[in-house]
């Protein structure tokens, strides 16, 4: 009998431990965290996280992750918000790529040309889609500026974030065209060997 009522007050205080629904994109976002070493799957995991949080809607400004206290504040704060997802998407993409990328063909690479050939092609896929999302992000950034006389303490680092993007200090861009220009001489290359260049 001790055992049975036991077993319904285990059961009774595990209902009420039950976990709750993570809706808010603040809440989302908390998931979001830098790994020392980027293993694709960890980074596919933030991607993941990030995709989320631009499909949730925003927390009640009380719950915002700095101290808002008027409307101006208010559209200031999301519109860094989404500056700021998108450009770690952007890097993530990016990360992404750069582990599929090859940057050079060599001749005693002949033997894998298919594989290094499909490498460089998801490459090149994953550095599109961070292009998408690094326009996205300027998008929210010229949004953002329009209230960059707001001073919003606690996300500092996303406003310095919109400085340099409106100072043309950080331009995805140019990297992203560097990238894809590489790739398509890798993937030249790769393309122009043949039994006789191995």
């Amino acid at each position: 009998m001790r055992r049975l009522l036991l077993l319904i007050l285990l059961l009774l205080i595990g209902w009420s431990l039950s976990a709750y629904p993570l809706i808010y994109r603040e809440q989302l976002y908390k998931l979001y965290h830098q790994h020392l070493i980027q293993y694709p799957n960890r980074i596919a995991e933030n991607i993941y996280w990030l995709q989320q949080v631009l499909k949730a809607d925003f927390a009640n400004p009380l719950y915002a992750l700095a101290v808002i206290e008027d409307p101006e504040e208010w559209r200031r704060y999301r519109a860094l918000f989404n500056m700021h997802v998108n450009l770690k998407l952007t890097e993530s993409y990016l990360q992404l790529g750069s582990r599929y990328f090859k940057f050079n063909a060599y001749f005693y690479n002949y033997p894998w040309r298919r594989q290094n050939l499909e490498s460089l092609d998801y490459a090149t896929g994953y550095i599109e889609l961070a292009r998408s999302y690094w326009q996205e992000a300027q998008r929210w950034s010229t949004e953002a500026w329009k209230q960059s006389t707001i001073h919003l303490e606690e996300i500092q680092q996303w406003s310095d974030e919109n400085w340099r993007i409106e100072m043309q200090q950080l331009d995805y861009n140019a990297i992203i065209d560097r990238h894809l220009a590489r790739a398509a001489r890798v993937a030249e290359r790769f393309r122009n060997m043949d039994e006789n260049t191995y």
